[in-house]
């Protein structure tokens, strides 16, 4: 999400999916032929020997070894469907009792004018909303995203399921507690049903901070985020792309948290399992006059009924 804002969502990449792939149709009947490029990408990234490849957004190809012990993807990703009208993307497969839900996240940088209701209309099930960041520049200080409030509230009141994410530039297990303090707190008025999202990534154009945290540091502060948010109940998710989950965080100490992933490519690549797939930077949506990004968050359809047979 990097993009325009200090602490979004860095580049993205493509990373090579044991999961299937070729002919995507569109569910609305139109059809988007993309079978031989897909087939092609893969034969390209078929794991042979433990390892596979992956691109980042400006084509770089990276070569990473495959991790055993890290719980792969398993949706079939033939079942993406593409609208070629509004280009947003859906997904169900009915055999595996598997569907995805279409939602965004925003920012401040989505303007001050955002139509909750024309948006939730337009078929937005759920929003994922910056609540705020820590500065990367010496200071580290916490700030609130400048909409947070009015999105949290407008989005609510809409009837959107709702998460939170926070920008991170932690460089101690302190300061990744007092992160995860400062969105407790402020979501403490408000009844969320979504996850509460850790984004750490790259500062790619500039110097900050974290420039120096160590893979271990990363990922310990990963765990201390989250580990906090779940303590008081709620549901922690960690927002990463492919090149940061093949070699900035030791994905072997997080087989326990869920992953929002973000890869602009066609079909999501990441050989790892994520719940959330972020697939655009550039989506448009009525009611924001701004480009947005759009996820799909996957989910088993029998999900709750499983949760209740369980308790």
């Amino acid at each position: 999400m990097m993009k325009s804002r200090v602490f979004r969502k860095a580049g993205l990449l493509l990373a090579a999916v044991p999961c299937a792939a070729f002919l995507l149709t569109a569910c609305s009947g139109q059809a988007e032929e993309t079978g031989a490029e897909l087939a092609e990408e893969e034969a390209r990234n078929d794991p042979e020997d433990g390892e596979y490849i992956f691109q980042d957004v400006e084509g770089n190809e990276y070569e990473a070894p495959l991790l055993p012990d890290v719980p792969k993807c398993t949706y079939d990703l033939t079942k993406i469907r593409t609208d070629e009208e509004t280009g947003r993307k859906s997904f169900h497969d009915e055999e595996n009792g598997v569907t995805a839900r279409f939602g965004i996240d925003v920012s401040e940088f989505q303007g001050e004018e955002i139509d909750w209701e024309q948006v939730k209309e337009s078929g937005v099930e759920f929003v994922i909303i910056r609540l705020g960041y820590r500065a990367y520049g010496d200071t580290g200080a916490l700030v609130m995203d400048a909409m947070y409030e009015q999105n949290m509230k407008g989005a609510l009141d809409a009837g959107l399921d709702v998460g939170v994410y926070f920008f991170s530039q932690a460089v101690s297990g302190a300061e990744a507690v007092e992160e995860a303090e400062f969105v407790l707190e402020n979501i403490k008025p408000y009844e969320i049903t979504g996850p509460v999202v850790y984004d750490t990534e790259e500062i790619k154009w500039d110097t900050a901070r974290t420039d120096s945290n160590t893979y271990k540091e990363f990922t310990n502060f990963c765990k201390v985020f989250c580990d906090t948010v779940e303590q008081k109940g709620y549901d922690a998710m960690i927002y990463s792309n492919m090149k940061w989950m093949a070699f900035t965080l030791d994905m072997e100490e997080l087989t326990e948290y869920d992953f929002w992933y973000a890869d602009y490519h066609e079909i999501p690549q990441c050989p790892y399992d994520y719940k959330i797939w972020q697939y655009s930077e550039t989506g448009a949506v009525p009611g924001i006059n701004a480009n947005v990004d759009l996820n799909l968050w996957f989910e088993k359809e029998n999900a709750q009924e499983e949760a209740h047979e369980v308790e």
